[in-house]
C-alpha cells in the first residue's frame, strides 16, 4: 500500500471493557478528571494573570505548565470520552496521525518547560544577587519559546515518519488513543523497527536532555542548601511542588516507555498511559495549590473579594474599585 493511499485509514481502538456498566462508569471518570483538569489549570492560569504577588519568572513558567497541561490533556480525553458509548471505537488516519503530533508537541514542550523550571530555581537560590539580571523578561520568554519549539519540531518528525509507513495488516491498535509505539505495530513495513529505533532516539534525546538538565540543577540547589544554611533551606521550599511534578512525568514516562512489558499487559499499558496522559495534568495544579503557600494566599484573597463585592452589593453600597496598578507585567522582574 502506497503511502497516498493511506489516508482512508480508519484504526480501530480498543478500550478497558465493552460492557455498558463499565463504560459509564469509565465516562464519568474520565469526565471528572477532564473537568478538574480544565478548571484547576484555569484556576492557576488566573491567579497568576491577576495577582500581581505572582507576578514572577516562577508563576509565569507555572502559567504555562497549566496551558500545556490543559492542551495535553485535550489532545486524548475528548476523543476518549466519544468512544465511551460508541459501538465502533475508530479513528481516522489522518486524525491518528495528527493526535500523534499534538500529544507528542505538548508532552515534549512539558519536559523542556519543567527542565527550564528546574534552571529557574537553580537560579534563585544559588546566585540570588544575579538573579534579577540572569532570568529577565526576555530570558523567560526565551527559554518558553525554547520549550514550545522543541516540542513542536520533534513531534513533525516523528509524525512525519509514522504517516510514511505502510499499513496493510490489521487496523487494530489495542491502546486507549494513538501513541507510536502502538500505531508502528500495525505496521506491515519490513522498516517499522528502524522507524522506531529513530523515533525513540528522536523522543529520547528530548526527554533525557530535559532530565538531566532538572537533575543537575538540583544536584546544585542541594549542595548550596547543604552548605548556606536556614535561609537557603527556606527557599529550598519552594522547590518541593516542582520536584513532586518531575517526579509524577517523568516517572510514569519512565515506566511506560523504559520498562519491558510482557505481551499480555496490555491493560497495564492502558493504565500507565491514563497516568502519564490524563492523571499527571490533572495533580499538577493541586500539587501547586496546596504545597504553595503564595498560591494559597491568592486563592484566599480571590475568595475573600469575591465575598466581599457580593456583601456590598447585597448591601447596597457602592464600593470603589481598587485602582490598577501603575506597574504592568512582571512586577518582581
Amino acid at each position: 500500500m502506497s503511502p497516498s493511499s493511506l489516508s482512508p485509514i480508519t484504526f480501530l481502538l480498543l478500550g478497558f471493557s465493552s460492557a455498558y456498566r463499565a463504560q459509564v462508569t469509565l465516562c464519568l471518570c474520565f469526565s471528572l478528571i477532564y473537568l478538574m483538569t480544565v478548571l484547576g489549570n484555569l484556576l492557576i492560569m488566573t491567579l497568576i494573570w491577576l495577582d500581581t504577588h505572582l507576578h514572577s519568572p516562577m508563576y509565569f513558567f507555572l502559567g504555562h505548565l497549566s496551558f500545556l497541561d490543559i492542551c495535553y490533556s485535550s489532545v486524548t480525553l475528548p476523543k476518549i470520552l466519544g468512544d465511551s458509548f460508541s459501538p465502533q471505537k475508530t479513528i481516522s488516519f489522518v486524525g491518528c496521525i495528527m493526535q500523534i503530533y499534538f500529544f507528542l508537541c505538548f508532552g515534549g514542550s512539558e519536559c523542556t518547560l519543567l527542565a527550564a523550571m528546574a534552571y529557574d530555581r537553580y537560579l534563585a537560590i544559588c546566585h540570588p544577587l544575579h538573579y534579577p539580571v540572569l532570568m529577565s523578561k526576555k530570558m523567560c520568554h526565551c527559554l518558553v519559546a525554547i520549550s514550545w519549539l522543541s516540542g513542536s519540531f520533534s513531534s513533525l518528525i516523528q509524525a512525519f515518519l509514522t504517516a510514511r509507513l505502510p499499513f496493510c495488516g490489521s487496523n487494530m491498535i489495542n491502546h486507549l488513543f494513538c501513541e507510536t509505539p502502538f500505531v508502528l505495530k500495525a505496521s506491515c513495513s519490513p522498516n517499522a523497527p528502524l522507524n522506531k529505533i529513530a523515533l525513540y532516539t528522536l523522543a529520547g534525546t528530548i526527554a533525557m536532555g530535559s532530565f538531566l538538565l532538572t537533575l543537575m540543577s538540583y544536584i546544585h540547589i542541594i549542595r548550596a542548601v547543604l552548605q548556606k544554611g536556614a535561609g537557603t533551606q527556606r527557599a529550598f521550599a519552594t522547590c518541593t511542588s516542582h520536584l513532586i511534578v518531575v517526579s509524577l512525568f517523568f516517572g510514569a514516562g519512565a515506566v511506560a516507555y523504559l520498562v519491558p512489558h510482557s505481551s499480555s499487559s496490555k491493560e497495564m499499558d492502558k493504565v500507565l498511559a491514563l497516568l502519564y496522559a490524563i492523571v499527571t495534568p490533572m495533580l499538577n495544579p493541586i500539587i501547586y495549590s496546596l504545597r504553595n503557600s503564595e498560591v494559597k494566599g491568592a486563592i484566599r484573597k480571590s475568595l475573600l473579594r469575591g465575598l466581599l463585592q457580593i456583601s456590598t452589593k447585597g448591601a447596597g453600597i457602592s464600593a470603589e474599585p481598587p485602582q490598577p496598578s501603575s506597574q504592568q507585567g512582571y512586577s518582581s522582574w
